[in-house]
């Protein structure tokens, strides 16, 4: 039974990633925290395991069709994605968990009042 409720998160997730461009770190990580009982630590590197090609193929494929991808933009993005990604996770592993959550939801309440509160 477990294992349907990963893939319903992970439709869930798809679903709104699809919409709005989000879900790792909106959807993913606090269901994973909250609902599943992982650890940040875990949440945030199962997510990142998650989003390796091709999860989100379909869906950047759907945008790219529609004209709305560039690629120049997202391969030079991916570039510095690649090796961020390594440097922060290298740098995150000796922070404590409640640390590292305390972090990520100010994080998001930083970025949810500036996209509410500007036009």
């Amino acid at each position: 039974m477990i294992y349907i409720s990963y893939i319903i998160l992970g439709l869930v997730a798809g679903i709104f990633s699809g919409c709005f461009g989000i879900g790792g770190g909106t959807i993913l990580i606090p269901a994973l925290v909250y609902l599943f009982g992982l650890t940040q630590h875990q949440a945030q590197g199962t997510t990142l395991a998650i989003m390796i090609p091709p999860i989100g193929l379909l869906a950047a494929l759907r945008y790219y069709y529609s004209g709305n991808v560039k690629l120049t933009i997202a391969g030079f993005i991916c570039l510095g994605f690649l090796f961020g990604g390594f440097l922060g996770a290298h740098l995150i592993q000796n922070l404590a968990d409640r640390t590292l959550k305390q972090l990520f939801g100010i994080y998001l309440l930083f970025i949810s009042i500036k996209m509410i509160l500007t036009k």
